[in-house]
């Protein structure tokens, strides 16, 4: 008896194959970087919210909830900069702009993505649905903004920061007062590294019509992102005050403070490679307050 003819052709199963490497380059599943930035003050919120026990079945929906919602918005962003994209040196590989994802296509990715989003943030109480919904608008809205105005890193913030009132209205009910400071430090992290990263793309941005923060800011970027850490130490501090938080989570704020002087020392000349750098290592700030915030609610030392 025969082999049943397989469904596939080789050249066909190689090509899906090819086809969704593309789609996972499109989702940037290849610069977890993002997925990291997006991570790390979901998980401050859920250990804050949490008082270091945070509900098993919540912390699964939001950590699969960020590599989803990262996802989406990556695709969504290369498809809204499909024309711009083939212009700027550091972008024009990317699937939409190189032609190996059409834009149908991504919009399809996009939709399937923000179905799965939508199934995940149903199994979360009303309270954290109601919340999951600017959401979602948030990241619609981002990809399209930085046509319009000057300070889309403002908006990257909020829909980067957006996962911590969700994640305390999701553990405790309600978005307390703490959850909109972690929220407003969040924000004010994402203008700063998103700075450095716009810094990267400066003149093409330029060239081709795209507003941000690098352009903004001039030549005093570094003094006001300077600025920016300052006001996010600050922050931390008044995090860790109304939280009670003890000496690991202080430590832990000190480290932070070296590595973002070590930042400002990265893009000291303001070359592309050295801006992206810093905006690459800024994710172990993240790291090293949640690991501050565990630490504490492990040995309790006050």
């Amino acid at each position: 008896m025969k082999n049943p003819r397989p469904y596939l052709k080789p050249d066909d199963a190689q090509g899906m194959r090819k086809q969704l490497h593309n789609y996972l380059l499109l989702m940037r599943m290849d610069k977890p970087v993002g997925i990291w930035l997006l991570l790390w003050p979901t998980l401050w919120a859920l250990w804050l919210a949490g008082e270091g026990h945070p509900n098993p079945g919540i912390f699964t929906v939001f950590v699969v909830g960020v590599i989803v919602m990262r996802s989406a918005g990556c695709v969504l962003n290369d498809f809204a900069d499909r024309n711009i994209d083939p212009y700027v040196e550091r972008t024009r590989a990317r699937p939409i702009a190189s032609g190996a994802v059409a834009p149908a296509e991504a919009l399809t990715l996009f939709v399937a993505l923000s179905l799965v989003a939508i199934g995940l943030a149903a199994m979360l109480n009303r309270p954290a649905q109601v919340l999951a919904i600017i959401a979602a608008g948030l990241t619609v809205i981002y990809p399209f903004i930085k046509r319009f105005i000057s300070i889309p890193q403002f908006v990257l913030g909020a829909a980067f920061g957006w996962a911590v009132p969700m994640a305390f209205a999701a553990q405790t009910g309600e978005a307390k007062q703490i959850a909109w400071l972690v929220f407003g430090t969040a924000l004010v992290w994402a203008v700063i590294y998103d700075t450095f990263y716009a810094m990267v793309d400066r003149e093409d941005d330029l060239k081709v019509g795209v507003k941000s923060t690098a352009i903004l800011f001039g030549d005093a970027d570094l003094f006001v992102i300077g600025g920016l850490q300052i006001l996010m130490l600050a922050a931390l501090a008044f995090i860790g005050d109304m939280a009670e938080l003890g000496f690991w989570y202080y430590a832990s704020v000190g480290v932070a403070a070296i590595l973002m002087a070590y930042h400002q020392w990265l893009a000291r000349d303001r070359k592309p490679a050295g801006c992206f750098e810093a905006f690459l290592h800024n994710h172990y700030i993240g790291m090293i307050i949640f690991i501050g915030i565990v630490l504490h609610y492990t040995f309790e030392i006050s």
